[in-house]
């Protein structure tokens, strides 16, 4: 293959991954495997410029920007960084530093494994956040943002100032994430990383929320305008103005002092609660940075050294094959147990058909793993010296693991179905699903317990968990249950049924229909049995619904009348409140609540404004109509005071929706 022909073919296989990534938040190979593609690029285009196509991702700073969000220009561009993959590659950039007669200290900082983003502030007070996008245009995620717990709102003075950091979920929020897409057969996320970036480009900032982003804070942007001269002294005054700057940044003050940081924090990363894939080698001095300056899309002041991913070697004993409740058929790799970054490893995902047949991985294969993000473990590729040459190659299956049914390979996807909507396999994972957090939520109803449940009988249907209280004795029995769990799992399953009605839409599992299109036909129908009624051209006049979702939702809706009568028979039949069924006694105006409430979630207190035609606000102002003050109110109290505004406390709250 000549020169031109493998930088094309690079260039379009790193495109389809820029594309997966930043578009799409479902990346298709790891960090480390994409940037070796990049390098083998970056050193064709070295040597031969004058070919260099005009779309490779070595003339963009990164990804595109979504269009559902508005784009934000970014008055600096947020620039990547060069990545450095060994000691000597670190040498080599400080020793490039050292020839232009500048003699630097360095800050190092771990290279947080999320989503770059910037935050801006007016007197003190957060205004605009901003993905960043290609570097130069982002997307406006404001609201999203400021749920964001880590990330201040308003800060300890009034400052005019742009924020850069890393958008990040934590490990423990990121297996139970997976945990509840598991239970409702959801595709898994790959790393912590791949589900922040998805939980921060939320259209409904609710479900962003949900998800308990952090954030950690690096960059103070023109940060001479606060007489602040070095990195060291402005992570120091974003700490004092209240941002969450990770703490085990170090000022360095030789090459030496950054291989130990370096070397520590390989051997002790696995300890911290949030992912890191490297770490960050920044001049200090902001002077030497100056006089540094860029490239065309990288800093001459600042490296990445990159982690290499801890690989292992073990025997793939088997492949086996799950149904899920869309009828995808996913393949498994069965592994001898192995340890790797101090767990047990004995399955790893094989993704598809096409995935094995290119590596060439075969049962009995001696196979390298390792965590796909330091999470979800995975096969890389075959160790061909250990091959047996009796080995079979892999076929794919050809008939359904469950049912029997011949599989299908859908077009321009590498993934085969079972189209047999009976498949017992379907219908298991639609149970689960059914129960799962996404949807009812029944707690103690998991996926181990109905598989169970499944193959005694008692439960082959959804509406079957509804009569789970007639086989309480039969269920007293089932090892390690008892009858005070059952009595609790009984109770969740009747409290489920007064759910809102858009968690039993998702619970139906109906095709491309997630939660928030759930909660979009909840509010625009309001019950079951109205919903039950509704045709194509319904649902096709709803905006955030396509012709594909709308047809179907009636294909649905024409097969499963009987389950919707059932549900209904089994008081299952919520109904969706409208507006105008509330006095709209808040009407225009805005309503700050602050301090600890004893009869109400902060959500319920201002779910119920809402509803009475009130904005709930988050902080006070000169706009603000009154206050809702509960115990230990602070600041917000005491701006009210100042101003002069209207303040009452959580029972005058409840008279006034009350009437009385």
């Amino acid at each position: 293959m000549d020169h031109k022909q493998r930088m094309k073919e690079l260039v379009e296989l790193l495109n389809r991954y820029n594309y997966e990534y930043y578009v799409l938040d479902s990346p298709s190979v790891s960090d480390f495997e994409y940037d070796m593609l990049l390098r083998e690029l970056e050193e064709l285009e070295r040597l031969y410029p004058e070919d260099i196509l005009p779309d490779s991702p070595t003339q963009r700073v990164g990804g595109a920007a979504q269009t559902e969000f508005k784009k934000v220009q970014h008055k600096e561009p947020m620039l990547s960084l060069t990545n450095a993959f060994s000691y000597q590659e670190v040498l080599d950039f400080h020793n490039r530093i050292i020839k232009t007669g500048i003699t630097p200290t360095y800050v190092c900082e771990l290279k947080i494994d999320g989503i770059a983003s910037t935050a801006h502030y007016e007197n003190g007070e957060f205004v605009l956040g901003a993905t960043r996008g290609d570097g130069v245009v982002g997307e406006n995620i404001t609201l999203n943002m400021k749920t964001i717990k880590t990330l201040p709102l308003k800060l300890k003075e009034k400052y005019n100032l742009e924020v850069r950091g890393e958008v990040y979920m934590r490990k423990d929020v990121f297996n139970r994430l997976n945990e509840e897409r598991k239970a409702s057969g959801e595709e898994l996320f790959k790393n912590p990383r791949n589900a922040a970036g998805g939980s921060l480009r939320q259209l409904d900032p609710s479900i962003t929320k949900s998800r308990n982003l952090d954030i950690f804070n690096y960059i103070l942007v023109n940060a001479e305008q606060y007489n602040i001269s070095t990195q060291y002294e402005a992570l120091k005054f974003l700490e004092k103005l209240g941002f969450n700057v990770c703490p085990t940044y170090r000022h360095c003050k030789t090459i030496q002092e950054v291989f130990d940081y370096i070397e520590y924090w390989h051997d002790n990363r696995h300890n911290l609660d949030f992912e890191t894939d490297g770490i960050v080698i920044k001049v200090n001095e902001f002077e030497y940075q100056k006089k540094l300056g860029f490239t065309a899309k990288t800093p001459r002041w600042a490296i990445a050294y990159k982690f290499p991913p801890e690989e292992v070697v073990t025997k793939l004993l088997e492949i086996q094959f799950n149904t899920g409740r869309t009828g995808k058929v996913n393949p498994l790799a069965i592994l001898e147990p192995v340890l790797i970054d101090g767990s047990v490893v004995q399955k790893a995902t094989l993704n598809n058909e096409d995935f094995i047949k290119e590596r060439d991985i075969r049962v009995g294969d001696y196979v390298v793993v390792r965590k796909a993000g330091e999470i979800i473990p995975e096969v890389v590729r075959v160790d061909f010296t250990k091959r047996d040459s009796k080995l079979k190659p892999f076929e794919m299956i050809k008939n359904c693991p469950s049912c029997g049914q011949p599989l299908v390979r859908k077009e321009d996807e590498a993934a085969y179905y079972c189209l047999n909507e009976q498949c017992e396999g379907r219908i298991l994972a639609s149970i689960i699903y059914f129960a799962s957090r996404p949807a009812m939520d029944i707690d103690g109803l998991g996926e181990k317990l109905l598989t169970l449940l499944y193959e005694k009988g008692y439960v082959r249907k959804i509406t079957d968990i509804y009569r789970l209280k007639n086989y309480r004795e039969e269920l007293i029995q089932i090892d390690r249950l008892g009858e005070k769990s059952v009595d609790s799992i009984l109770d969740a399953i009747e409290v489920s049924k007064n759910n809102p009605l858009d968690r039993l839409i998702t619970g139906l599992g109906i095709k491309l229909v997630g939660s928030k299109v759930s909660k979009i036909l909840a509010n625009k129908f309001k019950s079951l049995e109205n919903l039950r009624t509704k045709k194509f051209e319904d649902f096709i006049q709803i905006d955030e619904i396509g012709p594909q979702i709308a047809q179907s939702i009636e294909d649905f809706l024409s097969k499963n009348q009987d389950l919707i009568d059932e549900l209904i028979s089994l008081g299952i039949n919520p109904v969706v409140e409208s507006a105008e069924e509330f006095k709209q006694i808040f009407a225009g105006q805005t309503i700050v609540v602050t301090g600890k409430l004893v009869h109400y979630t902060r959500d319920e207190i201002n779910d119920i404004i809402e509803k009475y035609g009130g904005k709930a606000a988050g902080s006070v102002s000169k706009k603000t109509s009154f206050v809702v003050a509960g115990e230990d109110a602070g600041s917000k109290l005491i701006k009210a005071q100042e101003l002069g505004i209207k303040i009452i406390n959580e029972e005058e709250f409840r008279q006034l929706i009350s009437g009385e």
